[in-house]
């Protein structure tokens, strides 16, 4: 925390960002508790339930590929047998289980816009002019990125999450519990079908990938993109990560109600007028208003007060 003293504004945001820092840093181990327990009063959560069955899925795809490389005549039936226990090991890897957790905010947050302020969340009216760009690069790499966020809303329904879409971090924590609870007799078939996922594997082309190029082409209209009400969810996460230098992750989960005081924080850290962050407040905390003394608030002084978190680079 830096040494200059606290106004009365800082001191709240300041307790705010705490409270949050400290829910991120419980966030695993409580999720990990409630997908391990099987007879959990919250079973039938829709968060815990999508969790199991993201885990399951990718879990059925490292098995099957194994399979397949060892040549078994029934690699889905291999991987249906092996696909409980190693699900049960992915989701107790942090990094593999807060990933998750993210992209269900993500889809639950991008419903509620919808529902509420009839934000299209598959393509929102920002996306939708960069598809109409006369430049074509532009044109291109959006219409991708729609592709992407229309896989995205039906897999997050269907609890899929293919190891393409997954970011490179996590890619390679999946991979790794994989390979440690695959046995000796089985190393060699995980290690060739390992070599052919990898090579099939490229985190620019997945959903996250292509917003982020999206964003980076923008330059300096960037900051459109921090427009929630025009830009949808997903651009709005993907923007505020690359201006405040927070994982994509972080910057998602601040859009929660337990992160109110990162969320703005993050927001004039990146150069908002406190009339632009008031807008982001009313689509994400219709009932919410920032305190007394927020316009006195700077960007480079909001900046150090997030920097001093310890989740800002959180993966």
């Amino acid at each position: 925390m830096s040494a200059q003293p606290a106004s009365p504004v800082e001191t709240i945001l300041c307790d705010e960002l705490a409270h949050g820092d400290a829910v991120l840093g419980s966030l695993a181990p409580i999720l990990g508790h409630l997908v391990a327990t099987p007879a959990n009063a919250l079973f039938n959560d829709q968060v815990v339930a999508t969790l199991r069955g993201c885990a399951t899925f990718v879990a059925t795809k490292l098995l099957e590929a194994q399979a397949i490389a060892a040549g078994a005549d029934d690699p889905h039936g291999f991987a249906r047998a092996g696909s409980e226990g190693l699900a049960a090991a992915l989701l107790a890897e942090p990094a593999f289980l807060l990933h998750c957790h993210a992209q269900i905010i993500e889809c639950q947050t991008a419903k509620r816009l919808q529902q509420r302020n009839s934000v299209d969340p598959v393509l929102p009216s920002l996306l939708q002019s960069l598809i109409a760009s006369k430049e074509e690069k532009t044109a291109q790499l959006a219409m991708a990125a729609l592709a992407g966020q229309a896989r995205f809303m039906q897999q997050q329904q269907r609890m899929e999450l293919p190891l393409e879409e997954l970011p490179g971090p996590v890619f390679d924590a999946a991979i790794k519990v994989w390979r440690e609870f695959v046995g000796a007799e089985e190393a060699d078939h995980a290690v060739k079908a390992e070599m052919k996922l990898r090579s099939n594997f490229n985190e620019a082309t997945a959903r996250i990938g292509l917003l982020s190029r999206l964003i980076e082409l923008l330059g300096k209209d960037r900051s459109k993109a921090l427009s929630i009400g025009s830009a949808g969810i997903s651009l709005f996460a993907t923007a505020l990560a690359a201006a405040t230098g927070q994982s994509r992750q972080v910057a998602m989960l601040a859009t929660s109600e337990q992160q109110m005081g990162r969320l703005a924080l993050s927001l004039r850290a990146a150069g908002l007028s406190t009339a632009q962050i008031e807008e982001v407040f009313l689509h994400l905390h219709p009932e919410t208003t920032l305190p007394e003394g927020f316009d006195a608030l700077r960007s480079d002084r909001a900046g150090q007060l997030l920097s001093a978190s310890g989740n800002v680079g959180a993966a």
